[in-house]
């Protein structure tokens, strides 16, 4: 594979049963793209600073509430992480790097250094990929709490995530059960990569919008409309003969697309009678 170093050890990471593969690690290769002398090592040793440091700060009787609550103090109250509100779209808010040194982030990345920090003090947890927003919840059997990481740690029920969707939406939405279901870690990284996708996207940074993308058919390689996204990306940087192999493969997956019409034409308009 003729990948940069980094998204080499990306695949390496990603490319093993989900249940191993180590989300910190595969979050910092990611970073590590953007910032190639990153020292990874440097970054996984904070994390497990920041655990000890919690650790010592537990109760003596470890309920699961409780220990999310020493959890939320430490996190926002000692080194005050918080929700990137000013600035959601920039690209930092998805390197992991840099959320662990600015204490600033979007859902996903605080989700990700709550989930690791617990992890580390065994008390696991899952994300949560609720639409449009990012929860994590401790992997209790019969325990419907969740957490929101970007709000400092909120901590909500399923009446209050039904809430919670309804505002983003400005509509009341109907809380489905599979919006509160667990995410694979491949899952997890596909939705970063989304993130950092659209971040780039906003400020039209096509080439890294690119590298996004061709990660995230890494993690999926058959998935349509990142097929799609590649090739219309491709398109626009004059990679057309790339483009139309994208976009030809996304229409042979997905015929009866809303926006298979708009597709075709550009097809047309490329040379290809698709």
């Amino acid at each position: 594979m003729d990948f940069p170093p980094a998204r080499q050890y990306f695949y390496q990471e990603t490319h093993q049963p989900d249940e191993q593969i180590d989300l910190a690690k595969a979050a910092l290769y990611i970073a590590q793209e953007e910032y190639p002398h990153l020292d990874i090592e440097e970054y996984l040793n904070a994390l497990d600073t920041m655990a000890a440091e919690v650790r010592e700060q537990l109760p003596s009787e470890r309920y699961p509430l409780r220990i999310v609550q020493t959890v939320n103090h430490y996190l926002y109250d000692d080194l005050g992480f918080t929700g990137n509100t000013s600035n959601y779209y920039d690209p930092r808010n998805s390197f992991f790097n840099d959320v662990i040194e600015r204490r600033t982030g979007i859902p996903i990345t605080l989700s990700l250094i709550y989930l690791e920090v617990t992890k580390r003090i065994d008390f696991p947890m899952l994300g949560i990929g609720m639409p449009g927003h990012f929860l994590i919840r401790p992997n209790v059997q019969q325990m419907e709490i969740f957490v929101d990481p970007f709000n400092c740690g909120e901590i909500l029920f399923p009446e209050d995530c039904q809430d919670k969707l309804s505002q983003m939406y400005g509509q009341p939405v109907t809380l489905q059960s599979s919006f509160l279901e667990a995410v694979s870690r491949r899952q997890f990284l596909a939705r970063m990569l989304t993130n950092l996708k659209f971040a780039h996207l906003q400020k039209e940074q096509l080439t890294k919008a690119l590298a996004a993308v061709e990660r995230i058919l890494l993690l999926f390689p058959e998935l349509p409309t990142e097929l799609r996204d590649r090739g219309l990306i491709r398109y626009q940087l004059g990679y057309w003969s790339a483009a139309v192999s994208d976009l030809q493969a996304y229409l042979e997956k997905v015929p009866y697309a809303s926006d298979a019409t708009v597709i075709r034409r550009l097809l047309n308009q490329l040379g290809s009678n698709f």
